[in-house]
């Protein structure tokens, strides 16, 4: 992991992120929370919006813990729905997360489209820092700490970004998808159907060819208190639009983590 002083500079679209990892030194490291601000029994549901008449639900919730290869895992969800008329579209997945570790053992995913299906499923080895689809494909990976898209959500509400900085992740089990950047924002205000929240406004940069045909970026507005949720994702994704996700209800009730 790596930090890049100045968040413009980051920003700059035209600069590779292998030239911030050759070039730039570690200067200081995102930092864990004390304790984790989620847990299994956490249920976030979510209403979507894609573009014009273009509307959904969804969830995210966290099952567990259980055992997997000797291991005490939780299971992270999140399951998409939306659609037009009739023609509809869904996207599931889950993740095994070791939260000993922070890393993920096993990663799902269906998406449904009205004309096909994308679907994909993986073992990952922290130890051994390898990973194998049930496609026929496999893979090393660049760390014993590897994340999926959806664990990498989780990972993030974990973290403490150091401000007016981009960290370089090379946190991706498939080393080919790395590296991810993390950029910290600052401070924001975001109004949603559950209430409004402070936020901590995060932008991050994914290297997803299929899904992005190249980069992608996801803005998160994570609420600014110990539960440091989701209230507000928004990614433009080729084909579909702006896709924007904003909390309607959080469970459990939290006062500490409750709107303003």
């Amino acid at each position: 992991m790596h930090v890049l002083p100045g968040a413009a500079a980051a920003g700059r679209p035209h600069i590779r992120a292998a030239m911030f990892v050759s070039l730039l030194p570690m200067l200081l490291a995102a930092q864990p929370t004390e304790s984790l601000p989620f847990a299994a029994g956490e249920r976030l549901t979510y209403v979507a919006k894609a573009g014009p008449g273009l509307n959904g639900s969804g969830e995210m919730w966290v099952d567990g813990p259980v055992d997997m290869r000797g291991v005490q895992v939780i299971t992270l969800h999140s399951e998409m729905r939306g659609g037009f008329g009739f023609l509809k579209v869904s996207d599931r997945a889950s993740s095994s997360f070791d939260v000993a570790r922070m890393a993920s053992m096993h990663y799902s995913k269906v998406e449904r489209y009205p004309i096909g299906k994308h679907a994909e499923e993986v073992e990952i080895d922290p130890a051994t820092r390898s990973w194998r689809a049930t496609d026929g494909r496999s893979g090393t990976s660049l760390t014993d700490q590897p994340l999926d898209e959806l664990s990498f959500v989780y990972a993030l509400r974990s973290m403490t970004l150091p401000a007016d900085s981009a960290l370089v992740l090379n946190r991706h089990f498939d080393a080919s998808r790395n590296p991810t950047i993390v950029r910290s924002l600052g401070r924001g205000s975001v109004t949603t159907p559950a209430g409004t929240f402070t936020t901590e406004e995060v932008e991050m940069r994914v290297r997803d060819p299929r899904r992005y045909k190249g980069e992608g970026v996801i803005h998160f507005s994570f609420s600014a208190d110990a539960c440091r949720r989701p209230v507000r994702i928004e990614s433009a994704i080729p084909n579909a639009g702006t896709v924007v996700l904003t909390l309607s209800a959080a469970a459990p009730v939290i006062a500490a983590c409750a709107p303003h």
